[in-house]
């Protein structure tokens, strides 16, 4: 690939094309918004305007309710020998670009399952997709070139592709990703209603809960819009499973024995099932995701003190499979949980403790992600007791 063109420079278009100018590819920007591609071009994704003979491919970084008309358009001027998408929807566009009379066989639907809550070309990287699954979605009139053209954009983009059909593309987001934003929508809206002070309570659960919350409206009012049927079935699945779960609540805050024992055992099989679908999402290398224990080192908000841990646990040899950061409010520290092999846990925590670092208790790892142990966990958080 000598040559591409990205038409709309925002996050994912403005991502694509500095991952693609790293490689040595020339690049040619457009936007509607002047200013956009403007600031695209000064951060080294490419130059402003259309390639003076087409490219070997384009990226229509458009909404997906445009990507039918855009891709006439583009046709008929001749951008590009290849063209292809990055809409998170992939039905919609197919039909689309079908009925704008288009030739099917240059284009191919493709969504990067990267991004960021912020938005525009300010926030885009170039190692956004790097290990990330980028969905091709070949129609029946894809043509082999075009195919073979998206599958090197994967590539010089770092990520892993996946050929799925459209349809089947469209019902697995609703799951994996749109209900999903919805759901942080519904959560996060609760909070207009409490006061600051009980806002401030919020750790880092809800923090993790409601953070896709902060997606660009429009942009997500226009995804949802394009995917309205799948995702309105799966979210009334969890609508179904709400009322059988407040049911549950209700009966636990009920008088009659049967009706709390009836509420526990609901509560339990909710709990439980949510468990398994949680280890059911691959682990960062794409396998399943693994039992880890958290260890959690308190450290002070100066800068370099959280690469200053890092550097620390490097140095041990430990490999960690995840990181959060918990900041508190109020106070100049921050809570760092790096999870770990549970082998390591223990090891690791008292070496980061020989080194001054201030660990927290390192659970038991033989009681980690236990479902039987489910109960008492419960129990702890609300102050009761449970039998030996």
């Amino acid at each position: 690939m000598r040559t591409a063109a990205v038409v709309g420079t925002g996050l994912i278009g403005t991502s694509i094309a500095l991952a693609l100018t790293r490689h040595g590819v020339c690049v040619y920007l457009s936007d509607a918004d002047e200013s956009a591609v403007r600031t695209a071009a000064a951060l080294g994704a490419g130059q402003v305007g259309t390639p003076p003979v087409p490219a070997d491919i384009a990226v229509l970084a458009v909404p997906p309710a445009r990507i039918g008309a855009v891709l006439a358009e583009q046709q008929t001027r001749g951008l590009a020998r290849s063209y292809t998408d990055v809409a998170s929807v992939k039905g919609g566009p197919e039909r689309e670009a079908a009925a704008h009379g288009g030739d099917p066989s240059v284009f191919i639907g493709g969504h990067p399952m990267a991004g960021r809550e912020r938005s525009g070309p300010l926030a885009a990287c170039a190692t956004l997709f790097e290990e990330r699954t980028w969905v091709l979605s070949p129609s029946p009139h894809t043509g082999r070139e075009t195919l073979n053209k998206a599958l090197e954009l994967v590539a010089l983009c770092g990520a892993i592709p996946v050929l799925m059909d459209s349809e089947a593309h469209d019902r697995a987001v609703a799951v994996v990703s749109h209900a999903p934003h919805v759901v942080a929508a519904l959560v996060a809206a609760r909070l207009q209603h409490l006061s600051a002070d009980a806002v401030q309570l919020a750790g880092q659960g809800l923090r993790d809960v409601t953070r896709i919350a902060e997606g660009d409206v429009r942009l997500w009012g226009d995804i949802l819009e394009s995917n309205a049927r799948a995702v309105a079935d799966v979210l009334t699945e969890l609508a179904e499973d709400l009322d059988v779960t407040v049911a549950a609540l209700r009966g636990l805050a009920a008088c009659d024995a049967d009706e709390r024992a009836q509420g526990t055992t609901l509560l339990a099989d909710l709990l439980t099932r949510g468990l398994a679908g949680r280890g059911a999402i691959a682990g960062k290398h794409g396998g399943p995701d693994l039992t880890c224990v958290p260890v959690r080192i308190l450290i002070g908000d100066q800068p370099g003190e959280l690469a200053r841990l890092l550097g620390a646990a490097s140095e041990l040899g430990i490999n960690i499979e995840d990181m959060s950061i918990d900041h508190s409010p109020g106070k100049p520290s921050g809570l760092v949980e790096l999870r770990v092999a549970p082998t390591a846990a223990l090891g690791m925590a008292q070496q980061l403790k020989d080194c001054g670092w201030r660990v927290q208790r390192v659970p038991d790892p033989a009681g980690a992600r236990t479902p039987g142990r489910l109960h008492q966990t419960a129990a702890r958080r609300t102050g009761t007791r449970t039998a030996a």
